[in-house]
């Protein structure tokens, strides 16, 4: 029997308070009893700083996203950023990416590396989405973020899969249909680790290796399909490529076959960035600032969002091995961007 995974359940609220806690519980509970393993539960919150989010929550088994910044909340909030617990934000983008926007990346690097898996700089970014660190606040209410790869498991190919996951939507929607508060899914593809948790175990098992797949149509047609079949869309709705988080992905990119260049290509037709992909701390900060700036102009030509998430253990230089004791990255040699 398949697995039916929620990664996450993620409550919108401009006026965050631990009774959205109790909310949260009670909807993991309509989850639960319809055989849904539920991995976070999550909180957005509106128009509030990361020292009253961390105080409100710091000692909750929450995930918390504080939003979008612009460059002067960034720069505002940051010692918060570094003294909170579990808490995220991203950086949005929508004119030039600065040397000073550089300089942020490579501060929360030398500061506290493991930070760096809170923090994103996104572009043309979207609302309500149940994935951090992107997700950032329009209205109240909740939306759903699956682990659907762990749908594959026995599936004959992608038109399996693909219909797996339809009938999960439609159930995720019959069970909050009369919930006033439910905004909706968002049916974007997020690994985890390896096996029947992997897109790249999927697409290896369809298509040889994972090298034919990239230049298969398969990924245009799963980003289509997860797009226009869900009946409730809310979100990004996109593929997600984390570097690290997919443990079989990592292994590619330890065997030069996700570079950041063929990691640009999925997203631009198929994906939603750059997601924990590795750094050295030796990295060229130029490099980066001319990557993003291509990030943002690709999401301004095809009015797309896209995001990067560099992840450092602050202390890998290229060609060494990462230490990041995170249960969630798999360690590998840094390669340059």
């Amino acid at each position: 029997m398949t697995q039916k995974i929620v990664r996450s359940i993620c409550y919108f609220s401009d006026k965050p308070a631990v009774e959205i806690i109790d909310r949260l519980e009670a909807l993991e509970q309509k989850l639960t009893e319809k055989n849904y393993l539920v991995q976070t539960k999550r909180i957005v919150a509106a128009n509030s700083t990361i020292s009253v989010l961390n105080e409100l929550f710091r000692e909750k088994n929450l995930f918390i996203g504080a939003g979008s910044f612009n460059r002067e909340q960034s720069k505002v909030q940051l010692n918060s950023f570094f003294e909170s617990g579990n808490i995220s934000f991203n950086l949005e983008i929508d004119d030039y990416v600065k040397a000073e926007d550089i300089d942020l990346l490579f501060t929360i690097i030398n500061t506290k590396p493991e930070k760096t898996f809170n923090f994103s700089y996104t572009f043309s970014n979207v609302y309500s989405s149940a994935f951090f660190p992107a997700a950032n606040y329009k209205e109240n209410g909740f939306s759903i973020g699956l682990q659907p790869t762990d749908l594959t498991e026995g599936c004959s190919g992608l038109d399996d899969w693909l219909h797996r996951m339809k009938e999960v939507w439609e159930e995720l929607n019959s069970v909050f249909a009369t919930e006033n508060d439910f905004l909706g899914i968002d049916s974007s593809i997020a690994p985890m680790y390896s096996g029947h948790s992997s897109l790249v175990n999927l697409m290896k098992n369809i298509h040889g290796s994972f090298t034919n797949s990239v230049t298969s149509n398969s990924y245009v047609k799963l980003s289509a399909f997860i797009k226009s079949q869900n009946p409730v869309p809310v979100g990004l709705c996109g593929l997600m490529f984390p570097c690290l988080e997919d443990f079989e992905l990592a292994q590619e990119y330890e065997n030069g076959n996700f570079s950041i260049e063929r990691n640009i290509f999925l997203s631009l037709h198929s994906g939603l960035g750059i997601d924990t992909y590795p750094i050295g701390i030796d990295e060229s900060s130029e490099r980066v600032q001319q990557l993003l700036n291509l990030l943002l102009s690709l999401s301004k030509k095809y009015n797309k969002p896209l995001s990067a998430r560099f992840v450092s253990d602050g202390k890998a230089r290229i060609g060494e091995q990462t230490d990041f004791q995170n249960q969630y990255l798999k360690d590998i040699i840094v390669r340059a961007l």
